[in-house]
């Protein structure tokens, strides 16, 4: 397992390229200290973990790996269901476009994508993916997120990597002490 700047991980999803909308994520507070876990998983791809925090308003810094380069069966339960009825949030991950010609193009296809919800009955999760891939997002999916605790999966996922957890943990560690966070703003 190689750790890596967390930036790096989230490239690596968007560069992937396969089944955009196959992508599922576990997230919440760390159980000790200052920051976030995120657990993102695809069935063909693996799993990834990172762990970051907010240096500034403006500056989020953290550290990932691959945890998994597949999901297996003991896996793939602790991670959300699409078509879960209690797994409603959902994420996704943006690149921005090359140029103005590619941002006019997203913006048209974004509009055909409200229009045709507005006209027609639709869920949520229908208007969500025509949204995604209106806008040519590299990954989204449903995500289990808590903003201030941590879901239960997270818990799992963290148990089921404790290896990896360990050293995400102390990487993340020395960025924080670097930056003389702790628990303020720097």
């Amino acid at each position: 397992m190689r750790v890596r700047d967390w930036q790096d991980i989230l490239s690596d999803v968007v560069e992937e390229g396969r089944d955009p909308s196959g992508w599922r994520a576990v997230a919440g507070n760390r159980r000790q200290g200052l920051g976030e876990d995120l657990f993102l998983s695809h069935r063909d791809i693996g799993v990834y973990q990172l762990k970051t925090y907010a240096k500034n308003p403006y500056e989020v810094r953290g550290v990932g790996a691959r945890v998994a380069r597949r999901i297996d069966d003991d896996l793939d339960p602790l991670f959300p269901n699409r078509a879960a009825a209690d797994d409603t949030g959902r994420f996704g991950v943006q690149r921005p476009p090359e140029d103005e010609d590619e941002a006019k193009s997203m913006a048209r296809r974004l509009e055909a994508a409200i229009d045709v919800h507005s006209e027609a009955p639709t869920t949520p999760d229908d208007f969500f993916t025509d949204v995604m891939e209106a806008l040519d997002s590299p990954a989204f999916g449903p995500m289990d997120y808590e903003f201030d605790a941590r879901p239960d999966r997270l818990d799992d996922l963290t148990d089921e990597f404790e290896d990896a957890n360990t050293l995400l943990t102390s990487e993340l560690e020395d960025l924080i002490e670097t930056d003389e966070v702790d628990r303020g703003f720097h």
